[in-house]
């Protein structure tokens, strides 16, 4: 990772440790637009996180996709809420279809998007300024919509029903599907690590018989496990990230779902009943891990095209 990466991770890191504690989460995610607009506001200004995939001449910060994933990852690791994966996608549409008005206010983040794959489960589907559908073939402007923000297991991920009005077509989708797979892989890295670790501190604390349940090999083996897992998956999705395709997507999105549902599915069980209380962060990335592998496509979509690949 280069020196600017590095530091880019530790801003976002600085900022999430400071604004995005559990608690601050949980408001963020009952409130009226779902997200902590404060914080978004710090993550453009103090960051650039909008306009990390803009070039410099339109008002970006000239960034790479793999920016844009550092950010994801580390809000990721927090579950924080926030309009960065809708906006980056309609920036990334924008661009390719040059349609170049609407960005000054996405850089800014005064102006949210969101990309409609599934029109019955759209992220920041009901708050958004921006609404661009992709259907693998085309890029379509939907000018006017409706939308009904659904109630969802994830609370933590604000969805809606969207219905077209009056729509453009915008141009050729540039593939957008793959690319929202892999920023969300980096994102379900980010969670992944973060139950881990909460889970490995816990069974420090937890003590059966006498001792601490982390010090039994056989925990220490699924965690161990657990671990190699992950870093395994965060190398592939790096890899896709930095080489995209839309086999080395289906690769990244499919692990990053597996590991995560994986490491939660471990945490439940070595959290014992307080993990599946109201009061356990651990129920939300639990919740997060089954949300986010049904979004795009389950796991078993992404596996059938990587079959296709083979035979």
């Amino acid at each position: 990772m280069s020196e600017e990466r590095e530091l880019l991770r530790e801003t976002v890191a600085a900022l999430v440790d400071r604004h995005a504690s559990p608690e601050a989460v949980r408001a963020a995610m009952e409130s009226d637009r779902g997200y902590d607009e404060k914080l978004w506001s710090l993550l453009c200004e103090q960051v650039g996180a909008a306009a990390l995939v803009v070039p410099e001449e339109l008002g970006g910060a000239g960034g790479e996709l793999a920016d844009a994933a550092v950010v994801l990852e580390e809000l990721g690791k927090a579950l924080v809420p926030t309009p960065l994966l809708g906006t980056t996608l309609v920036e990334l549409a924008l661009l390719s279809a040059g349609d170049h008005e609407p960005l000054e206010a996405l850089v800014e983040g005064t102006s949210i998007g969101t990309v409609v794959f599934d029109p019955e489960y759209v992220i920041n589907g009901d708050v958004a300024d921006v609404v661009i559908a992709a259907d693998g073939q085309n890029l379509t402007r939907w000018a006017t919509f409706t939308a009904q923000a659904k109630t969802t297991m994830d609370l933590t991920r604000r969805l809606a029903a969207v219905t077209p009005g009056e729509t453009a077509v915008l141009g050729a989708d540039p593939g957008l599907a793959g690319t929202a797979a892999l920023l969300m892989a980096a994102e379900q890295v980010g969670a992944a690590a973060r139950c881990l670790d909460l889970t490995v501190a816990y069974t420090k604390d937890r003590v059966q018989f006498g001792r601490p349940i982390g010090s039994f090999q056989a925990l220490k083996h699924r965690m161990a496990d657990l671990y190699v897992k992950v870093s395994a998956t965060r190398a592939v999705v790096n890899d896709a990230i930095a080489d995209p395709s839309p086999t080395s997507a289906a690769l990244a999105r499919f692990m990053a779902s597996e590991t995560l549902s994986a490491v939660t599915a471990e945490a439940i069980q070595l959290h014992g009943g307080i993990a599946i209380t109201w009061e356990s962060d651990i129920q939300l990335y639990f919740k997060r891990a089954h949300g986010s592998a049904q979004l795009l496509g389950p796991p078993r979509e992404q596996l059938r095209r990587l079959e296709a690949e083979v035979f």
